[in-house]
Parts: structure tokens; C-alpha cells; sequence
């Protein structure tokens, strides 16, 4: 029986809590009048400008990036480059498709490439054996490509001999592979000279880490011609990579910048050809001879150059335009320019920043501690007129006999309306915002489901107890057997 006692007495002041002990007269429940502009509403939005602290974008201070840290900042979106006019009708590959070892597809594919610049109608594979050719280069990809659709073939007089005058007839465009022999090279510019229909001449030159500036440098003046127009792309010994896993650098080939040191590292074959017929259809290749070379050193600035261009979204002919045409020279040239407009620190000035810094710190420091205190403030002021509020309804229902209760049992049995009185009479106090109606009729209605919450918990705990007591009678009661 004590317990069920208990059990009662937790359900009365359970509903006690939630109501509060409320009246009728709640306008009584605060001693004193409130004054008039305490009792009126105000609306103290701030409209502040959307801009926010910076202003309007006019009056926005562009911010100067440095190139060197962030490459982004110096490339710009990739543009359409400039390509040569004559890239179409017929051109001539020579120097491919003899070794057993690979198909030299690869060039075919280049020069048949629809999204290039190329719009070549007529594709002419010369080569040592018509019919060796023909079985390397015939399969499903170039059937699939289009490039059986354009490809022909002629067979050389004999074994590793140039096409001739005959044979160069009708031909427009001609790329060539002219190992590291530079005096192929030479018969190759005699031909070009000769041929009226040839416009456009390409040549690979290999293993070019084996040869002398000097001779380079005669054998690429062998093929200056007004009215046509011839590239040279030299690179150092073959390997066998893929196209483009390597950054690379460009000098003049035949300078003395762009010799090709003999312990150099290799360069890609398929990079080479790519670099052979695309710097032919580029304008910016237009009669020049260029050296590539593997760029292994991963703080070179063409390294990051390069990289910065491919990670910008440039294609392969942007990307080998921009390096000829601007090139790590361009890039350095930025950085510099930067570094004019925004001079390197010094320890003042990194004296000063570090003073400056600590003083923001400070200063967001001192505001999240204002904060704090004015948050600490706000809540003793609320707790005071919530405890008044407490003590007048305490005094009240004293004065009318049925207060069971001592002070403190009866602010503890109410504190979350005394709160609630108090949170609001502060507001008012301010000026601030309040629906005196709205908010008590919310306050009721959460303070309900409170009520309703509690009471079940207490039902429960009730019926649990009177189910341990009938466990407890039951074992106390003896057996039959006994």
C-alpha cells in the first residue's frame, strides 16, 4: 500500500508540474504596470545591403594570384588555334609500315582523325612491299574508322628508297620518317622543292640524341622553299610508352639548346607521331624544326606547365600550340610580372601580419566572450523574474488555504511555466517581439503532451510495481504439497 501511495503522489505532482498551478488571472501574476513602450511590439530587422561587408562587385579589389603556386590562375579557357588552310586532298606517309614487329597504324589513324584539323580525301601509304602493307594496315579498326575508305598504297622502286617525282605527283601533303639520317633528310627537301603539288612536308626525325648541331642545322635549311610550307620534329631514342605519359620540353633543333644530350632519357613512339602530324596541321609549326625531350624533373616549369594544361581541359593540338607558341618562356615571364606586382614579403612585413592576425584572434576572442557573458547575463535575469513570478503565485495560493507545499517545493514544482512567464516578461521589457496568446497557447499545448508523456511513464511504473507485488504474494503463499 505504501507503494501504491507513492505512485499516486507522483502522479499529483506529475499534474501539478504541467499545469503549473496556472490561473485565471494571469495578468495579476506581475506586480506593477508595464509601461507603454515596454507593453508595444517593434520590428528591429536589421537591412543590411546584400552585398554584405565587401560592397557592390564594382567595388571589388581583384585579387592577384600567383602562377607559380596556382597555374590555373595563369591559363586561360581553351580556344580553337589556328590551323593551316591546304589540309586537304591527298597526303603521302613514308618511312612506316616495313618492320614485322608493329602495324605503324597509329600515324594512319592521326592523319584520319575527324575531330583533327585534317580533311585529307586521300590517304597514300608508300612503302617497301605493297602487300606486306596491306595485311598490317587492313583490319577491323580502319575499316571501322573510315580509313580503308581513304587509304592507298604505293610500293617503292626499291627496298628504303624515297618516293619519286612521278610518284609525288598529285600529292599534297607529305609526312615522312627520316630515321637519323640527315642526308635522307636532305633528299627528302630536294623532293619537296621539286614536287610542284606538295604544299606541306612533316618529317620525324629519331635518335636524334646521335647528331651534330651543324649538320641539323644544314639539313634543315635544305628544305626552306618560298610558297611551301615543312615542320621537323626531332626526338631522342624510341620507347615503346603510350602517347602523352610523359611532360616534355621544346627547343630549336640545330641549336645548341636543342641537342639531344646522348645519356638523354627515350621518348614514346606514339608521342612522336602525334607530335609530327599535329604540328603539321597547326600554323604555329609553319616552317620551324623542333627538339622534344622527356621532361623528368617534376619542378621544371614546363612539367608543370604541361600538366597544368591537360588538368585545364586543353586537347592535344591546344595543348602542343600553346607550348610552341607561348611556351615555358610566357609562363615565366607571368610569374615575374607577378612578383613585380606583389613584392615577396619581408619580415616586417611578416611582423606585421602575424601582429594583425593575433589581433583578429583576439578581437573574435573577445566577441564569442561578450557573448557568453551577455548570454550568462540574459539567463540570471530571466531565472529572477521567473523565481518573482514563482514566489507571487506561491504567496497567492498561500493567502487562499491550499497550498500543501512549502516555497521552494512549490517554484520546483512550476519552474517550467515560471520560465516560461519570465523569458516573456523580458522580451517585453525590451521592446522585442511577442503574441502573448500565441506563445501561452503553444506553451499549454507542449506542456500537454508533457503531461500526457509523464502520466504514461507513471502508469507504467505503477503497474509495474503491483506486478512485482502479486510475483511477491504468490511465493509467500504455501503449496499443497507443504
Amino acid at each position: 500500500m505504501k507503494l501504491i501511495g507513492s505512485c499516486a503522489l507522483s502522479l499529483f505532482l506529475a499534474y501539478n508540474a504541467v499545469t503549473g498551478f496556472s490561473t485565471k488571472s494571469r495578468s495579476s501574476a506581475f506586480v506593477g504596470k508595464i509601461n507603454g513602450d515596454a507593453a508595444r511590439t517593434y520590428d528591429t530587422k536589421l537591412h543590411i545591403s546584400s552585398w554584405g561587408k565587401r560592397g557592390p562587385p564594382s567595388r571589388w579589389k581583384k585579387e592577384e594570384v600567383n602562377p607559380e603556386e596556382k597555374i590555373a590562375s595563369y591559363l586561360k579557357n581553351p580556344e580553337p588555334v589556328a590551323a593551316r588552310e591546304n589540309l586537304d586532298g591527298t597526303v603521302l606517309v613514308s618511312g612506316w609500315v616495313n618492320s614485322k614487329e608493329r602495324t605503324d597504324q597509329t600515324v594512319f589513324d592521326f592523319l584520319n582523325n575527324e575531330e583533327s584539323a585534317f580533311k585529307f580525301s586521300k590517304i597514300s601509304a608508300f612503302v617497301d612491299d605493297a602487300k606486306f602493307a596491306k595485311k598490317r594496315l587492313i583490319s577491323r579498326t580502319s575499316r571501322y574508322s573510315g580509313l580503308l575508305d581513304k587509304l592507298e598504297f604505293v610500293q617503292a622502286e626499291e627496298t628504303g628508297a624515297l618516293p619519286t617525282i612521278e610518284q609525288l605527283d598529285g600529292v599534297k601533303s607529305w609526312v615522312a620518317n627520316a630515321g637519323s639520317d640527315l642526308e635522307l633528310l636532305k633528299k627528302i627537301g630536294e623532293l619537296f622543292k621539286n614536287a610542284a603539288s606538295i604544299e606541306n612536308v612533316s618529317i620525324l626525325v629519331t635518335d636524334a640524341n646521335t647528331l651534330e648541331a651543324a649538320n641539323a642545322i644544314e639539313a634543315v635549311k635544305s628544305l626552306e622553299t618560298e610558297g611551301k610550307s615543312f615542320t621537323v620534329i626531332a626526338v631522342g631514342e624510341i620507347n615503346e610508352e603510350p602517347e602523352g605519359y610523359m611532360p616534355y620540353l621544346i627547343s630549336d633543333f640545330g641549336t645548341s639548346d636543342g641537342i639531344i644530350p646522348s645519356n638523354s632519357t627515350s621518348f614514346s613512339r606514339d608521342e612522336s607521331l602525334r607530335l609530327v602530324t599535329e604540328c603539321m596541321g597547326l600554323a604555329s609549326g609553319i616552317n620551324k624544326a623542333f627538339t622534344f625531350a622527356e621532361s623528368i624533373d617534376v619542378n621544371a616549369t614546363e612539367t608543370k606547365l604541361v600538366k597544368g594544361l591537360r588538368e585545364a581541359g586543353y586537347t592535344r593540338p591546344q595543348e602542343i600550340d600553346h607550348m610552341i607558341s607561348k611556351g615555358a618562356e610566357a609562363y615565366k615571364i607571368a610569374i615575374e610580372e607577378y612578383k613585380l606586382k606583389v613584392p615577396e614579403k619581408t619580415s616586417e612585413d611578416e611582423w606585421f601580419e602575424m601582429k594583425e592576425k593575433e589581433l583578429e584572434e583576439a578581437a573574435e576572442e573577445r566577441k564569442i566572450r561578450i557573448k557568453k557573458e551577455n548570454e550568462e547575463k540574459k539567463k540570471i535575469e530571466i531565472d529572477e523574474i521567473s523565481r518573482e513570478w514563482a514566489k507571487r503565485e506561491y504567496f497567492r495560493k498561500s493567502m487562499s488555504g491550499d497550498m500543501p507545499y512549502s516555497e521552494d517545493e512549490y517554484i520546483k514544482s512550476v519552474w517550467d511555466r515560471a520560465l516560461f512567464e519570465g523569458d516573456l516578461k523580458y522580451r517585453m521589457l525590451r521592446g522585442q517581439n511577442t503574441d502573448e496568446r500565441k506563445e501561452l497557447a503553444n506553451f499549454k499545448k507542449t506542456q500537454e503532451k508533457k503531461k500526457a508523456a509523464m502520466l504514461e511513464k507513471a502508469k507504467a511504473s505503477l503497474q509495474q510495481l503491483l506486478d512485482d507485488d502479486d510475483e511477491l504474494d504468490k511465493k509467500k503463499v504455501p503449496s499443497d504439497d507443504e
